[in-house]
C-alpha cells in the first residue's frame, strides 16, 4: 500500500504510516493490519488491500477489471458495497469491466456492451437493463442471475463460439450467432445510433 505513496509524494515515514493507516481504515481492515503477513489475510481482505493500494496515490479514475469474480458470493456483496461508499465519499471514479451483468447495474451509471472488440450497445445502467436493444445485450441478461427468485426470463442460447479477432467476420460481428439477423448484417458494420436519449445501439434490426 505505501510502495505508490513512495513514488508518487514527497512523504516522511512517519506520514506515509498514517497514511497507510487511513487507507486501510476506508477499506474496512485494522490499522496495525499492516504488520501482518500475506497468507495471514483471506482472500477477500487480500482484495480490500488491492483497492487500498490503487486508493494510495489518490486517483480521479481507477480501473477495475473483474473486482469480484473471484470471490465468494458473499464477499462479493461486501466488496461492491464498499467501492460504492468510496466512490461517493472519495467522489473517485470506477471504470468497470465485468462480465457480470449484474454486478455491472449494481456498480454503474452507465453501460457499454462489447462484443468481439466492438461497443454494439450503451445506456444508463437502469435503461438498459429494463430495455436491452440489441440481440447480444438480450442474451447476455438472459443469462444473468434474476435480482428476485421469482422472476423467470426466457434463457436465449447463442449458437457457435465467439470469432478470433485476428479473424473477424465481415460486417456485424455478432451476425453468425445473432437470432435477428438480416443480409446487410454480413455486408456492412453497423454504426452506433442513438435510439433514445442517451441510449446508443449498433444494429440493422429496424432499418
Amino acid at each position: 500500500i505505501a510502495e505508490p505513496i513512495v513514488i508518487n509524494d514527497d512523504l516522511n515515514p512517519k506520514e506515509i504510516r498514517e497514511r497507510v493507516a487511513s487507507l486501510l481504515e476506508v477499506v474496512g481492515l485494522r490499522k496495525d493490519a499492516d504488520v501482518l503477513y500475506p497468507h495471514e489475510f483471506s482472500g477477500g481482505q487480500r482484495q480490500r488491500i488491492a483497492i487500498a493500494r490503487a486508493l494510495a496515490p489518490d486517483p480521479r479514475l481507477i480501473i477495475l477489471d473483474e473486482p469480484v469474480s473471484a470471490l465468494d458470493v458473499s464477499i462479493r456483496a461486501q466488496i461492491m458495497n464498499l467501492l460504492r461508499d468510496i466512490q461517493i465519499k472519495m467522489h473517485t471514479t470506477f471504470f468497470l469491466i465485468a462480465h457480470d451483468l449484474a454486478v455491472a447495474k449494481h456498480m454503474s451509471n452507465r453501460i457499454g456492451v462489447m462484443y468481439s472488440g466492438k461497443l454494439v450497445e450503451v445506456a444508463e445502467s437502469e435503461e438498459l437493463c429494463s430495455h436491452p436493444v440489441h440481440p447480444y445485450t438480450q442474451a447476455l441478461l438472459s443469462a444473468a442471475l434474476p435480482s428476485h427468485p421469482d422472476i423467470v426470463r426466457e434463457l436465449i442460447i447463442l449458437p457457435g463460439e465467439v470469432p478470433s479477432p485476428l479473424n473477424p467476420p465481415a460486417g456485424c460481428r455478432f451476425h453468425p450467432r445473432c437470432f435477428k439477423t438480416k443480409a446487410i448484417c454480413s455486408q456492412q458494420i453497423p454504426s452506433l445510433k442513438e435510439i433514445g436519449p442517451g441510449h446508443l445501439v449498433a444494429c440493422y434490426m429496424d432499418s
